[in-house]
């Protein structure tokens, strides 16, 4: 480590995407890693696995901005969520401390609202990207890759069904806020209402994971999809998981929503954490993604395209940690020219995605 590093502060280090992306932070020269959060032992006890630093910082404390500045920081990294109910106080910390800002929210207010921040972040002559994650930074990297088979783009389904591997209460609690509840879609070229964790529908991946059942979630791309593909008349986006107890279970949950007998499914995520855990065993390891494009190619004849990701091996939970990976290598080489605040579109291409998930069991084809 020298004075020349390019220093990345992680927010919720040592949570499970934290994790990921302070170790592989770690092995990159020239970069120097703070794992923060605000249990100062256990930020420690990963610090000396991975050879980087460790503090106790917390978003909520009024002084973020100086301690951010004090530690040299150069990009602050945030994966301290649910992000349903956050402001931007973590961003205006970054703002404030000179530092450039990105986190893995898949919140659709959170991700889309972020551009409230870009005459400050312009001002400071940082970046300020929300939405690092495989939605919808890589969801869009694959259309973008995609769009020049056609002439017209008509619709987007896309998906992810995970491994029975659980999320942390957090993450939980994030996708269940909107279990049950209403959501605008972009259906048949016009705003229409659908309800979280419904509309099950099956995507049959190639072997070894083969058919998965997946249904409704809200997210940033369900909203910044039409307006970054004009013409395109419907998008959809689904999720799952691959035991199918757990993922009919949340079908079911999510109609006592919708009938008004439970208010919400947030105050059980602790609950149904515990028995999605006990419930591992049964499963494959395998996650998958999907996107799936239809329309018109170049000599105006239908045509659908279809992207795939299978992950082996419980791997899957690396693949959302790796825009924030990318995005970091580009900063810290200076080939990232890209200021203001955004949601993470159009920042990295599928190649620079996907370079960061070699030496995992991933794979993708097209078909």
């Amino acid at each position: 480590m020298n004075d020349r590093d390019f220093v990345v502060v992680v927010l919720g280090g040592y949570g499970n995407f934290g994790q990921v992306i302070v170790q592989r932070l770690s092995s990159i020269a020239g970069i120097r890693v703070w794992v923060a959060g605000r249990d100062l032992a256990k930020a420690e006890a990963l610090a000396q696995q991975t050879g980087s630093q460790a503090v106790r910082l917390d978003i909520n404390q009024t002084d973020l901005g100086q301690r951010l500045r004090e530690l040299g920081t150069h990009l602050v990294i945030s994966t301290a969520g649910p992000f349903q109910r956050q402001d931007y106080r973590v961003a205006k910390a970054a703002i404030a401390a000179g530092a450039h800002y990105i986190d893995l929210a898949d919140a659709r207010a959170f991700v889309c609202g972020i551009d409230e921040l870009d005459e400050a972040a312009r001002k400071a002559g940082v970046l300020v990207c929300s939405g690092a994650s495989s939605v919808p930074a890589l969801s869009a990297a694959v259309v973008d890759h995609l769009l020049p088979q056609f002439s017209q783009l008509h619709s987007i389904w896309h998906g992810i069904s995970s491994s029975e591997k659980t999320p942390g209460v957090s993450t939980l609690a994030g996708v269940l806020d909107y279990c049950g509840k209403p959501i605008r879609q972009w259906r048949e070229g016009a705003w229409q209402t659908v309800h979280g964790w419904q509309e099950l529908s099956a995507h049959d991946f190639p072997a070894p994971q083969g058919k998965r059942w997946v249904i409704n979630c809200d997210i940033p791309d369900l909203q910044l999809f039409p307006a970054r593909y004009p013409g395109v008349r419907s998008v959809r986006f689904s999720a799952g998981v691959g035991l199918r107890a757990t993922q009919f279970g949340t079908w079911l949950l999510s109609w006592l929503v919708r009938g008004g007998l439970l208010r919400s499914a947030v105050p059980l995520a602790a609950f149904l954490r515990k028995g999605a855990v006990l419930l591992e065993p049964f499963g494959d390891g395998i996650s998958g993604m999907f996107v799936r494009l239809q329309g018109l190619d170049l000599s105006g004849n239908a045509l659908q395209r279809v992207w795939e990701l299978q992950a082996l091996n419980n791997d899957g939970p690396n693949i959302p940690c790796m825009a924030a990976v990318a995005l970091a290598r580009k900063l810290a080489a200076g080939t990232q020219a890209e200021r203001g605040a955004m949601p993470c579109i159009g920042l990295l291409d599928l190649q620079e995605y996907l370079s960061e998930l070699e030496g995992l069991a991933i794979t993708t084809a097209e078909r």
